[in-house]
């Protein structure tokens, strides 16, 4: 986000977004299960529920039978 607000011009932000980005310590186990929950919310508030629904079938869809055989128009025919 801070690049587009550079390359567009737009004013500096006041507070960063990440929770730990003014630190230099290293993330905990702790700041990582934080940052994935709130990754987890922003995906849940940005899927509609016919999206979510797809994503939940996905591996029950069906696909009808293939039908017919190897041979294709145009083959000569093997028995003649």
């Amino acid at each position: 986000m801070g690049f587009l607000r550079r390359l567009l011009g737009g004013p500096p932000p006041t507070e960063s977004a990440e929770p730990r980005a003014g630190r230099q310590e290293p993330w905990t186990d702790d700041d990582e299960r934080g940052h994935e929950l709130e990754l987890a919310r922003f995906e849940q508030s940005r899927t509609t529920d016919l999206m979510r629904r797809q994503q939940q079938y996905a591996d029950r869809s069906w696909t009808p039978p293939a039908q017919g055989g190897t041979k294709r128009a145009g083959d000569e025919e093997a028995d003649a």
